[in-house]
């Protein structure tokens, strides 16, 4: 089995993304969330413009992410349940891999699978590029692109997620939990889902799957 779970706000408490947006961005980065919360621009489009803004270090945007991040309560308990049980735990994203990668490694955790923005640091600003698993540069679709390899190698998928942007892939899934905006986008197109509050819930739901 595939557990394949969103990061920001699933993992996380809060979107640390947004956190480091909030704190260093040099310009509206809101207006440009707003185009994409109303499909004007996809989400590696918002990204991509939203982190040009940033003209910080790695060291001080991973700072902040320290700070702000909270691991949302099972972390532990899911990646050991998952070992334990021979499912491969995989983290797609619309975030971006440094500071996943960085959180992960601070909680002991780091040999998690992550697929997530890469992110280059120059003095021009933070340039963000989502690449599918076929190796080339995409805007749109980043999540689903994955879902879809994942069960060719495995039927058996289950997808985790809070987020509007969960719920493309998530319909391909065998089995879904869901929170937040995720679980609204679910029962407005009346995807079955299992709601979840922390992830200790995900842990007795694969047990009872």
């Amino acid at each position: 089995m595939i557990i394949q779970s969103d990061f920001d706000g699933t993992i996380t408490e809060e979107d640390v993304s947004f956190a480091l947006l909030d704190a260093f961005a040099q310009g509206d980065w809101r207006e440009l969330f707003q185009y994409y919360r109303e499909h004007k621009i996809p989400v590696g489009e918002f990204n991509t413009r939203a982190f040009a803004m940033v003209k910080a270090t790695r060291a001080e945007l991973l700072k902040v992410a320290r700070e702000k991040v909270r691991l949302r309560a099972g972390l532990h308990e899911l990646a050991g349940y998952c070992r334990q049980q021979g499912f491969r735990f995989v983290i797609v994203s619309n975030g971006l891999d440094f500071y996943i990668n960085a959180i992960l490694k601070d909680a002991g955790l780091g040999d998690i699978e992550v697929h997530a923005a890469r992110t280059q640091f120059d003095s021009g600003g933070l340039k963000v590029q989502y690449i599918g698993p076929d190796n080339t540069p995409m805007l749109r679709g980043f999540k689903d692109a994955y879902t879809k390899i994942f069960l060719k190698q495995d039927p058996r998928l289950v997808y985790v997620g809070n987020g509007p942007s969960d719920v493309p892939p998530a319909v391909h899934a065998h089995h879904v939990f869901a929170r937040d905006g995720m679980l609204e986008g679910c029962r407005e197109i009346n995807l079955k889902c299992t709601p979840f509050n922390d992830l200790n819930d995900i842990v007795r739901g694969l047990e009872s799957l």
